[in-house]
């Protein structure tokens, strides 16, 4: 069973980005308040679970628990300010769309900043040690992955209702066929160096 809290403080906010390494989108955070009615030995660390899981859980943790909020940080900020700081906005950003403010907020990872002046705990793994964090990696994953699917429509050429804009060799492909498009992130190596040479030729 995964942890439900790491300080002794009531509103404890647990957070997690998903897409930090995608070549395409955005990078999407979420932030959540556990409450006692969460309670649901199958959830934990998002990249442990089958589409289906995820997908359950989610619906799952949105009809017992309405204290989580979603936020998106889009492609041209992450080529302007690099993908951990607009990782970290992104996390910012969530927790300043919830309707309340957390006395102590834990991060997956080892990265973050001061949120106001909230304390706040960095824990590696912490998906699969708390269950805030994990409950927020599947929200973080499961709306990216659907906001992903909608970009698809609009470029189906990348194969991103499968690959969700991560670096796949059927993706690398269509970019090295179509070029990249305007929800590629500029600054990230979108292609390997020797498919890069390649181009030059």
């Amino acid at each position: 069973m995964l942890l439900k809290a790491y300080s002794n403080l009531q509103i404890e906010v647990g957070t997690d980005e998903a897409g930090r390494g995608c070549l395409a989108g955005p990078v999407t955070a979420a932030a959540i308040l556990i409450n006692d009615k969460l309670e649901n030995e199958l959830i934990n660390d998002s990249k442990k679970l089958s589409i289906n899981s995820r997908k359950n859980l989610r619906s799952f943790i949105e009809e017992h628990n309405s204290f989580f909020s979603i936020a998106h940080i889009f492609e041209n900020t992450i080529d302007e300010i690099n993908i951990l700081n607009a990782s970290i906005e992104a996390m910012h950003k969530a927790i300043s769309t919830l309707s309340f403010e957390p006395e102590f907020i834990i991060v997956d990872g080892n990265r973050f900043k001061p949120y106001k002046k909230i304390p706040h705990e960095t824990i590696i793994k912490g998906d699969s040690k708390y269950l805030s964090i994990a409950a927020a990696s599947i929200l973080a994953k499961t709306y990216r992955d659907d906001y992903m699917l909608q970009l698809h429509e609009e470029f189906p050429m990348y194969g991103w209702d499968t690959n969700m804009g991560y670096p796949t060799k059927k993706h690398r492909e269509a970019i090295l066929e179509y070029g990249p498009c305007k929800y590629h992130r500029k600054t990230f190596r979108l292609l390997p160096e020797q498919l890069v040479l390649d181009l030059n030729k």
